[in-house]
């Protein structure tokens, strides 16, 4: 017997579609500002209704039904076009909006202002939070808890931080290519030589860990041609290494994104930039593509449509 639509609470769509994305009944409830107890009792006016169980109850958490796997899509659609209606008033549009951002560091600081100008431009009353991209930030996409990543990938064929080896589940899209660079003092003595791989490898380097590892896809390259790093210093992020790479008393450099050039002229105005001496074939294997990353779920999301389009628009303002 075919059910009418009139006797469904629309309200319930929204809350099955919290729940496919979260995939808890405390962390729907959570976002919802409401009891678990009434979430609860909302999916199980939603299993009358479609007359199917739509969550199964596993270790992991709820785990959807094949019905309420197909219904996803057009969930999404349908708020979507519910978020255009609502936008029609502007102070609906405005009102309560989160963005939750993790950027990797320290392009966060290149275009970070301009992008929270333009969101309380938008969203007067927007609440932004930021974190820097890191190991975990595929698995904060995943669970909802970051809205976009925005980070450099590699291209070196080995590397763990491919674009094909993202997750089915994640789409992204790539700006822009960076060729990672050198970073060294004005007074540094390798620059009163010839600069080459021997010269290049024969002064100390400051590393960071980047998403747990210590190598990266220079380190690749090098162990291709049987040569290797003397790495001196390790450090957790660009900032750290560029600031060590500035201080006077010592031949150590570093190597970082092309795109922090503007950062250094800023912060550190002693430090000068030279390309990482190697062939051009083997160049290309260090290239890194810079990334938007986000959730397959948040497609058609509309504050994240906007979002997108405006990362896209700043980006391209300052490279």
């Amino acid at each position: 017997m075919k059910k009418s639509l009139a006797r469904l609470d629309l309200n319930l769509l929204f809350t099955l579609q919290l729940l496919l994305q979260e995939q808890s009944v405390s962390k729907a409830a959570k976002k919802l500002n409401l009891t678990p107890s009434t979430v609860s009792k909302s999916l199980n006016k939603l299993r009358d209704w479609f007359d199917d169980p739509l969550f199964v109850k596993t270790p992991k958490g709820l785990t959807p039904t094949p019905l309420a796997q197909s219904m996803e899509q057009d969930l999404a659609d349908w708020l979507q076009i519910g978020s255009q209606i609502a936008e029609k008033r502007s102070d609906i549009a405005a009102k309560g909006v989160r963005f939750n951002l993790c950027i990797e560091s320290p392009l966060v600081l290149t275009i970070l202002s301009d992008l929270l100008l333009a969101i309380h431009q938008r969203y007067p009353d927007a609440k932004v939070k930021t974190s820097n991209w890191d190991y975990d930030s595929i698995d904060a996409i995943v669970l909802g808890e970051m809205d976009i990543g925005f980070t450099g990938r590699e291209s070196h064929p080995l590397s763990k931080e491919s674009l094909d080896l993202l997750p089915y589940f994640i789409d992204f899209e790539v700006l822009s290519s960076d060729l990672p660079v050198v970073y060294l003092r004005k007074d540094h003595p390798a620059l009163k030589q010839e600069w080459n791989l021997a010269a290049f490898l024969s002064y100390p380097h400051i590393n960071i860990t980047w998403e747990k590892s210590e190598k990266w896809a220079l380190d690749d390259v090098l162990t291709e041609l049987g040569l290797q790093r003397d790495v001196s210093l390790t450090m957790s992020s660009f900032e750290q290494s560029l600031f060590m790479a500035a201080q006077p008393g010592h031949n150590m450099l570093t190597t970082a994104p092309k795109y922090a050039l503007n950062y250094v002229k800023n912060l550190h105005p002693d430090l000068v930039c030279l390309p990482i001496p190697i062939d051009s074939p083997l160049q290309e294997k260090l290239a890194t593509p810079f990334t938007m990353i986000w959730h397959k779920r948040n497609a058609y999301n509309p504050k994240l449509i906007w979002l997108k389009e405006t990362i896209k628009t700043l980006y391209a303002k300052v490279h």
